[in-house]
C-alpha cells in the first residue's frame, strides 16, 4: 500500500493528507461524511484512494474559501449522491449571497455618501442634537416611525430626566439618518441592524471608510475563491465523467 500517484494510482489516507496539509483522520472524516467517494478496502481493512478521491478532496478544498465549509460539504454531498443539479443550486445560492452582499455594500456607500451632503455646514460632530418632533420632520417620516426604529434598537435616544422626552443626540441623528438612507433603498430594518452596529463600533462615518474598503476586499477575495472552486468542481465533475 505504498504505491502514490505516480506509480499505480492507488493511494493511502496519508497521501492524501500530506498534500493538502491534512491529518490522516480529516481525510477518513471527509470520506465519512460523503465528501469523498466511498474508498475500496483491502482484505485487510486499509482503505485504498484514487486520483478520483484526490480530485475530490481538492475540489472541496477549493471550494471551502468562496463558499464556507457547510456550502462545500453539501455541495460534494450532492455530487455523491448523483443529484448534480442540487450541487449547482447550492453554487447558484452561494453567488446569490454574495451579490446581495455587494449591493449591502453599495447601499451603505451610498448612505454614507449622501450623509456626507447633509451634515454639510453643521456642527463639528456632523449633526446637531435633535428632539422626536423635529428629526421626523427633517427625515420626512413620522414620529412613530422614529419610535419602530429605537424598538429595533436602531437608535438609542435618551430620555430628558425633567421633561421625558426623547434626545437624540448627534450620534443617534447619525443613526436616524443612515437608517432612513437604507430603508429608502429597500432594505429591512433586521438588515439594516448589523450595519448599524458597524458605524458605532468604528466611532462614526469616517473609520467607517476603511471598515468599508476591508469589506469590498473581502468581498472581492471570496468572488475570486468562488471561481477557483468553480474550476476545481469542474475538474472533479469531468474525472467523475
Amino acid at each position: 500500500m505504498s504505491q502514490n500517484l505516480q506509480t499505480g494510482g492507488k493511494l493511502r489516507p496519508v497521501d492524501l493528507a500530506r498534500r493538502h496539509g491534512l491529518s490522516t483522520q480529516a481525510v477518513r472524516n471527509y470520506e465519512e461524511a460523503g465528501i469523498l467517494p466511498t474508498a475500496e478496502r483491502t482484505a485487510s481493512g486499509y482503505r485504498v484512494y484514487t486520483p478520483l478521491h484526490a480530485r475530490a478532496l481538492a475540489a472541496f478544498l477549493a471550494l471551502v474559501p468562496g463558499h464556507g465549509h457547510a456550502t462545500a460539504t453539501a455541495v460534494m454531498q450532492a455530487v455523491s449522491r448523483d443529484a448534480v443539479d442540487e450541487a449547482f443550486q447550492l453554487v447558484d445560492e452561494s453567488h446569490a449571497r454574495l451579490l446581495h452582499d455587494r449591493r449591502t455594500l453599495r447601499a451603505v456607500e451610498d448612505a454614507l455618501r449622501g450623509l456626507t451632503a447633509e451634515s454639510a455646514g453643521a456642527d463639528a460632530a456632523g449633526f446637531r442634537q435633535m428632539l422626536i418632533g423635529p428629526l421626523a420632520e427633517e427625515l420626512g417620516v413620522r414620529p412613530a416611525t422614529l419610535r419602530k426604529w429605537e424598538a429595533a434598537g436602531l437608535v438609542r435616544p435618551r430620555r430628558d430626566p425633567v421633561t421625558g422626552y426623547r434626545v437624540y443626540e448627534p450620534s443617534d441623528v447619525r443613526d436616524a439618518h443612515l437608517v432612513h438612507q437604507l430603508r429608502r433603498g429597500g432594505y429591512l430594518l433586521e438588515r439594516i441592524a448589523p450595519l448599524i452596529t458597524q458605524v458605532r463600533t468604528a466611532g462614526g462615518l469616517e473609520p467607517l471608510e476603511g471598515a468599508l474598503r476591508d469589506w469590498r476586499g473581502r468581498l472581492s477575495d471570496r468572488g475570486r475563491a468562488m471561481l477557483r472552486g468553480a474550476a476545481a468542481l469542474d475538474a472533479y465533475l469531468v474525472e467523475l465523467g
